[in-house]
Parts: structure tokens; sequence; C-alpha cells
């Protein structure tokens, strides 16, 4: 890109070069060399300083008019400069502009020589000026134009994109829900079942045998239909679902990929599933976060007190915080799944996150 600019700018600059030496040949050129290095300096610093590379040509234009030899060589100058204003700024009606120094000129020239300029040769200078601003616009209108055709065909491959995961969302969601209801009646059935196996057992345990069968089944149909629902509810590519979940003692393999100061206190205890994957999770995705937005070290320390454990990740603040925040949603989600909280926030320069979870299964039964 950077090259075919320095390619047109050569070439216009070696079109105000002929076009001044035309002038010199027909002997109305005032100055040749000054007019000549207004034009190329003008054309070469017209991307960085539109505005007064196009002033400085159309006063130099308006003196050459003046002393009665106008310079076709900066007309043709402030033509390309002010189809390049034009197309690179964002006023309504900029060729406004282009028709307002044109008529600048015209005026000049009739008061210098009125005998001359009062032609139907004159409007050669609104054409190629005037021309110059409308196909600037022309151009400029175009780009838009696509540029917001581009964006609303984005916008609505990325709606049609959210719909469908929606639909899909939906369509678990009602899986789920089916499969709640399937499991919630086979665990009714198993219930029962047990508690009639109980007094069997005790009255007569030759007859033990049938009711314990039943239970079997009943677990054998449950464990069926949560393999087949969960096989749907998966995404493709999804991680095993017979590969063990992940816990805090994956954690070393997990710190490798960071830079983290990790200590850990107190006995660790052997946590309830839910909970290990919680804190393994939160430990997951606030590292991530830590890593994506903060700057430096990042401090990791696990506390483990009876009845619970305490997770806490900090990072240094670098002001790069611009995620949605779902992270964090996430995070207490999973711990109010586990029974536990999460709090997260600055903390002096500092951001840090704190997640308490239980160490026991009975604080998952009186959740609510």
């Amino acid at each position: 890109m950077l090259r075919r600019r320095w390619l047109v700018d050569l070439l216009l600059a070696g079109l105000a070069v002929g076009a001044v030496i035309g002038d010199e040949i027909r002997g109305g050129a005032v100055r040749p060399v000054a007019i000549a290095v207004t034009a190329v300096v003008a054309i070469l610093a017209r991307h960085r300083w539109p505005v007064p590379a196009m002033v400085a040509v159309g006063a130099a234009l308006t003196v050459t008019i003046a002393v009665r030899a106008p310079s076709q060589a900066l007309l043709l100058t402030l033509g390309f400069l002010m189809y390049h204003f034009i197309l690179h700024t964002t006023y309504k009606r900029a060729w406004l502009c282009s028709v307002g120094a044109a008529t600048v000129l015209f005026a000049v020239g009739m008061i210098a020589d009125p005998g001359v300029w009062w032609s139907l040769q004159s409007l050669g200078l609104y054409a190629w000026i005037g021309g110059g601003g409308a196909v600037g616009e022309a151009v400029r209108n175009r780009r838009a134009y696509i540029a917001e055709m581009t964006e609303r065909l984005r916008q609505a491959e990325h709606t049609r994109e959210q719909e469908a995961r929606r639909r899909v969302m939906d369509e678990r969601l009602r899986i789920a829900r089916e499969l709640h209801d399937v499991v919630a009646h086979h665990i009714a059935v198993i219930t029962v079942q047990a508690g009639a196996a109980g007094h069997v057992i005790q009255q007569h345990p030759e007859q033990a045998g049938p009711v314990l069968e039943v239970i079997r089944r009943a677990s054998d149909d449950v464990l069926r239909e949560i393999k087949s629902v969960i096989g749907v509810l998966r995404d493709p590519g999804e991680a095993d679902p017979t590969a063990p979940s992940p816990g805090l003692d994956q954690l070393p393999a997990l710190l490798a990929n960071f830079d983290v100061r990790y200590d850990e206190s107190g006995e660790r205890p052997e946590l309830p599933a839910i909970a290990d994957l919680a804190a393994y999770r939160i430990v997951q995705e606030a590292l991530t976060n830590a890593h994506r937005y903060g700057d430096g070290p990042i401090t990791l320390h696990l506390t483990h007190a009876p009845g619970t454990v305490t997770v806490e990740v900090s990072n240094r603040i670098a002001g790069r915080g611009d995620g949605t925040g779902f992270g964090l949603i996430g995070m207490r989600e999973r711990a109010a799944a586990a029974g536990g909280s999460v709090t997260a926030g600055p903390d002096g320069d500092r951001f840090r996150v704190t997640a308490v979870l239980p160490a026991h299964a009975h604080a998952l039964e009186t959740t609510p």
C-alpha cells in the first residue's frame, strides 16, 4: 500500500513538472522553478497536511492569475489536492469548498484581466476544480456505502450466529429438563426400593434378591439416560467425558503455563468433587485474566482451614482491563454451585480474586 502511494505521488509530481515545462514553452510561466517546487512539495505533503498544501497551491495560483500569467501546473495540482482533501474529509457537502475556491480564482481573474477571463474558457476552472471536488465526494460516498453494507452484512451474520447459538441453548435446556424428570423418577424408584430392601432384609432375607434387582435395573437406567443425554449436550471437540475431572491435584501442570508465586498453607483435605473442580476452574480463570489484563508476576495462595478452602489470586493492575466480566460471572456461578462464594475487585494497586469453598459435603446439602 505504501509503495503504491509513492508511485502515485511520483506520477502526479511528474505531471506537475511537465505542466510547468509546458507553461514555460508557451511563454506564460512566472518563476517556473518556484512553481514546480511548490507543486511537488504540496503533492508529497498532501497526506499529512492536506489543508495547508491546498491553501499554499491556491495562494500561488492566485498570484499567477493576478499578474496575468496563470499557471496550468498549479491549476492541475489544485484539482488533485481538492479531490484528495474531499475524499478524506468527513464534512457534509465538502464539494462546496471546491466551488468556492474556483469562484475566488475566477473573481481574481476578472479583476486582473477581464477581457481574457470573461469567456467560456473560464468555465474550465470550475470544471477542473469543482469537478475534482465532486468526484472526491462521489468516491467518498461510494466507499462509505460499501463500508456500511459490509458492516450490515457482518452484523447480520453475527445475529444469525447468535440466534443459532440461542436455539442450541434452548434445545439443550429442554433436554436438561427432560433429563431431570427421567433421573428424578428413577432415583425415586431407587429410594423407595432401597427403603423396602432394608425392611425385607430384616424380616425376610430370602426375598431381598428381587428388590435389589429392581434397584440395580433402575440404577442402570439412570446411568444410560445420563450418558446418552450428556453426549448430546457436549460440544464437538470437548474434553473426553471418561477423563477424570480436574482438581487441585492438577495445579502443578496448570501453573507451569504462568509466571506465578504460589504458596499453600494448612493440610489439604479431601474435597468434595464439585468443590475440587470449582477450585481448579476458579484458579484457571483467575490466572488467565491476571495474565491477560495484569502486569508482572501473579500471586496464588491456597489456605486450608477447618471446613473451608480459600483461593486467593492477585496481580498488579496494568490498566488493560477491557474484558466483558463474563469470567467473574463464571467464577461466581461455579463457587455458588459448590456452596461457596467469590469476591473480586481492586485492592490498592492490585486486583484480587478470593474464593471461599466448603471442604465437606454437608455444606452442599444445606445450600439453598
